[in-house]
């Protein structure tokens, strides 16, 4: 990604619930003061999926909180399905992708990329427990390596 991002918020559960195999930026239509709400981080990716309705994607049960400040007028619903703009063949590739068995796609991330809201899609596979718990251990041997060998030095 380019040096003109800024990241608003990531979906730490989606890594530890699926294997991510392939990513794709998509904007999403926001409506109001949803982007302003977006600005002061109030949003949460940790429930959302991405679902397909009449040939186009859709970001579902994502948090975007109210905006203090503004009226409630056009955002009366923090979790409302929010449209995904993505180019033709990518909607095609992940369509065909969701519809096969054991696939589904997450929201990873959420940034700003000149000015505009973008959500990184992850192409998932969901993890078997063993495979959450063998990356959990793989994780503690890490941090207890890298911590004997910041002692040594």
């Amino acid at each position: 990604m380019a040096d003109h991002i800024k990241v608003i918020a990531r979906n730490k559960k989606a890594y530890h619930d699926y294997e991510i195999l392939e990513t794709f930026e998509a904007g999403i239509v926001l409506m109001g003061s949803e982007i302003k709400s977006i600005r002061a981080n109030k949003i949460s990716l940790r429930d959302g999926y991405v679902q397909e309705r009449d040939g186009e994607l859709w970001l579902m049960n994502v948090h975007i909180a109210t905006y203090d400040e503004a009226s409630v007028f056009g955002h009366s619903d923090p979790l409302r399905p929010r449209k995904l703009l993505l180019h033709k063949r990518e909607i095609a590739q992940i369509i065909s992708r969701i519809r096969e068995r054991g696939y589904t796609a997450v929201p990873t991330m959420i940034y700003l990329s000149k000015g505009r809201a973008k959500v990184e899609i992850g192409l998932a596979r969901g993890k078997k427990q063993y495979d959450k718990r063998e990356a959990i251990a793989k994780r503690d041997a890490e941090r207890q390596i890298r911590r004997v060998l910041k002692e040594e030095f």
